[in-house]
């Protein structure tokens, strides 16, 4: 048994979990609404305070996954209660010389250093905000009620300009700590 499986999830007030026959949980908040389709090994009980999950010893899967799934998805219908609930944010910088960024609904444009400004339309599940002020390294904050979706264009938006490890220039986390190399200079006496 998967030790993440077996803890029951607690259903804040404002939060209803359903499951249909076709053992897809739904989960609704005043953020919005998320679905999530579990896998027929693992039995999902609601209840009126708590979700649990168990393992269907009859299914016609390999133990270690059964067990895999176990913990897997009691993770994902946790995130997704979270979410509804209290929402996910995420900031990230731009550090660099004339690196910049701005909005105009979900449309973003950045400037990176490169020839052409990059535009990205985001989800409608994701706000977007961003922020330059002078002196300070320009800002992008995203917010939304999906984990999954803001890890994936939180990636997205990284992969334009990844910190680089020789002066710490590209897009990062903020509070985000890069390794320093030192240059070629270093080596040589």
């Amino acid at each position: 048994m998967s030790r993440i499986g077996k803890m029951p999830i607690i259903i804040p007030a404002g939060v209803t979990v359903t499951v249909n026959a076709d053992n897809v949980v739904t989960v609704k908040g005043k953020k919005g609404e998320l679905t999530q389709a579990v896998n027929p090994a693992i039995k999902v009980n609601v209840s009126e305070k708590e979700v649990t999950f168990e393992i269907d010893e009859q299914a016609d899967i390999d133990v270690k996954q059964k067990q895999a799934f176990h913990g897997l998805y009691r993770s994902l219908i946790n995130n997704m209660v979270v979410g509804v609930s209290e929402g996910y944010k995420k900031q990230m910088e731009l550090v660099g010389v004339g690196y910049r960024v701005s909005n105009q609904g979900n449309i973003v444009e950045f400037s990176l250093g490169y020839t052409h400004s990059i535009f990205i339309q985001l989800p409608a599940e994701i706000k977007v905000e961003t922020k330059s002020e002078r002196n300070q390294n320009p800002q992008i904050i995203l917010e939304s009620c999906d984990k999954q979706l803001l890890g994936q264009v939180c990636a997205k938006i990284r992969s334009f300009r990844k910190p680089e490890p020789y002066k710490g220039k590209g897009v990062l986390f903020v509070g985000e700590q890069i390794r320093r190399k030192s240059g070629k200079s270093a080596g040589a006496k």
